[in-house]
């Protein structure tokens, strides 16, 4: 589910985090007996990992639709039949 990252080089990052959320990163790194350290960077990794998907994603999709590629009205309704479920 997770990917490991073993970092050849590293730098420093010095952030500022509110008592609730370190306490609740202490908490977690303590309980997967990591570095605080650790579990940030991997929970940083993890976030740009998902929004740089996102965003090419995103550009991908408005490219499409600048050329005029959209979805005809049958193939709207083919998905949203397929994805919904009948009331009983």
């Amino acid at each position: 589910m997770y990917n490991v990252y073993i970092m050849a080089e590293s730098s420093v990052l010095t952030l500022r985090l509110d008592v609730k959320l370190k306490n609740q990163l202490d908490r977690l790194s303590k309980s997967m007996n990591r570095s605080r350290s650790f579990v940030a960077a991997q929970a940083i990794q993890e976030f740009v990992t998902v929004n740089e998907w996102q965003i090419a994603e995103i550009k991908k999709a408005i490219a499409s639709a600048d050329r005029g590629e959209f979805a005809s009205e049958k193939q709207v309704q083919q998905t949203l039949k397929r994805w919904t479920r009948r009331a009983t």
